[in-house]
């Protein structure tokens, strides 16, 4: 009789057990999504479209204002619901284009520059030229012998970077002990924060020398960033309404380094120059955003966003970062409104804008839907956010998604990801990640995750000229698509969603002030 009883007992709970499982949509559905995603694939169209057609998408920018149009345009032919452009954030610096952008060594010899002028600096009066004077600043005191001698001069900056040759491939892929050691929880391990040095005092001493040089009426200021002779991405302080600033120019450091060279070996070296930008006072941050409705009338109000950033730096095409994300999301999206499919919830994406300059789009997103920071109140989108899937690591294949040590979210992707793990989706990390969108959902408790990627060769090629459609890689993308829109159509379709972090939205931090 015990055993009988202990059996019966053994069912029940195995029923109870069964009954709460997360659940997975069916192989007849991951089936139709890999197929619409690999033989109907517009990621070959749509790749072209946001880099070559789109071009630079700086934030605030007249192309980013173009490249907004145009991808609301493009959502409409995706069939998507409701593409629009939403109000995201205030934006001091305003708008800035680059129209003009020659540089040259003329003496000793000529050689033209592949050049990158820095966002928000300003125009040389036409073409100009002039002597270079390789600047030697530690401390503030250090400007006092350039002083009065630097009236049409061009002023080189120290070399802040060196290359140093390196016997790995320029591209990677996570090898299986690199995703194992992903997978596990990295929180019994005592924390070691990196002191970022005193970033104040460099702050301070960068912001004198400009005030220096402007007042001493330099031509331009050349730095060096970037190697491979690839210029890097960066920009200048600057607020509507202030002077224009100095002119800027990044250079490679294989050509900035060979002119400080030689100077320093007391060579006369004089550069031309011919940089036109244009100002405009767009003082807004926006996000492109659509929807696939939702039809339960229990769920359709509650929220699967999917996004990446559509802002990218000013010298490429903003290829890998993050063109790459919005490729995915949109073509995901398309997959699953290909396939007719009606989620319960709402399927939303949101491509954002001004990630670059400090996550404006998503945060603004998250103040005017889901948490008022200033009244330390959740507003009515809080409770209807059922998850972010964010992109924005390059181009490679996602090979998991790191859960923010999340635990909570672990059963859910454990049942989702059993159809993708043949496309080598199948680590979990408990690990979090930083320094791109769904960090602004996280702070809220939410249930946000960025996906593991294969690195490629990001890290050599982001934030330079050399962003453009040759850093897509094509095959990659197609995947990822196929798992983003799976994993969307999952969490749209599950009854039950990943809930908040627990304490939250109580424990929300207080506003950090920006200066």
């Amino acid at each position: 009789m015990k055993k009988v009883a202990l059996l019966l007992l053994f069912v029940c709970l195995y029923i109870h057990t069964e009954s709460i499982a997360q659940t997975c949509l069916s192989n007849e559905l991951a089936y139709k999504v890999k197929n619409e995603g690999f033989a109907n694939s517009k990621i070959e169209e749509l790749s072209q479209f946001m880099t070559d057609d789109l071009g630079p998408r700086l934030a605030a920018s007249q192309l980013k204002l173009r490249a907004e149009k145009m991808v609301i345009a493009k959502l409409g032919e995706l069939g998507l619901s409701n593409p629009r452009v939403e109000f995201a954030y205030d934006f001091p610096k305003g708008g800035w284009d680059n129209q003009m952008n020659y540089v040259a060594m003329t003496a000793p010899y000529y050689c033209s520059f592949a050049a990158n002028p820095k966002a928000w600096s300003g125009s040389t009066d036409g073409l100009v030229s002039g002597e270079c004077v390789l600047l030697d600043v530690q401390t503030k005191a250090d400007l006092d012998k350039y002083k009065g001698q630097l009236n049409g001069k061009i002023a080189l900056m120290p070399a802040t970077q060196t290359y140093e040759m390196k016997f790995t491939p320029l591209a990677t892929r996570l090898t299986e002990e690199e995703l194992e050691e992903l997978a596990l929880d990295p929180r019994p391990t005592t924390r070691r924060y990196r002191s970022m040095g005193n970033w104040q005092a460099v702050r301070e001493l960068q912001q004198a020398i400009s005030a220096f040089l402007k007042e001493e009426k330099v031509l331009a200021i050349v730095s060096g960033g970037g190697t491979f002779n690839v210029p890097s991405s960066r920009g200048v302080q600057y607020k509507v309404g202030e002077p224009e600033p100095t002119p800027e120019i990044v250079l490679p450091i294989e050509d900035h380094g060979r002119m400080a060279r030689m100077i320093a070996k007391g060579e006369k070296v004089q550069m031309e120059l011919n940089i036109k930008n244009v100002f405009t006072d767009n003082q807004r941050i926006n996000n492109v955003v659509a929807e696939i409705p939702g039809t339960d009338p229990k769920l359709k109000n509650e929220i699967i966003l999917i996004g990446g950033h559509l802002d990218s730096w000013h010298g490429g095409t903003g290829g890998a970062d993050n063109a790459s994300g919005c490729i995915v999301m949109m073509e995901a999206m398309r997959i699953i409104k290909a396939l007719g499919i009606q989620p319960k919830r709402t399927i939303r994406i949101a491509l954002w804008g001004g990630e670059e300059q400090g996550l404006y789009g998503s945060r603004g997103y998250a103040e005017q839907y889901l948490y008022d920071a200033k009244k330390r109140k959740a507003l009515s989108g809080y409770d209807k956010f059922a998850l972010y899937l964010n992109m924005d690591n390059g181009s490679g294949r996602f090979r998991g998604i790191y859960l923010e040590e999340n635990d909570q979210a672990i059963p859910f992707f454990e049942a989702w990801k059993k159809p993708l793990e043949s496309l080598g989706f199948k680590t979990l990390s408990p690990r979090k990640t930083g320094s791109t969108d769904h960090v602004t959902f996280n702070r809220l408790g939410l249930p946000a995750f960025q996906f593991i990627q294969d690195d490629l060769e990001y890290n050599r090629t982001y934030h330079t000229v050399m962003d453009t459609y040759e850093r897509l890689s094509l095959e990659d993308l197609k995947v990822d698509a196929v798992i983003a829109a799976w994993i969307a159509l999952n969490a749209a379709m599950d009854d039950a969603h990943i809930p908040v972090r627990p304490g939250y939205p109580d424990n929300i931090p207080a506003p950090t002030v920006r200066r």
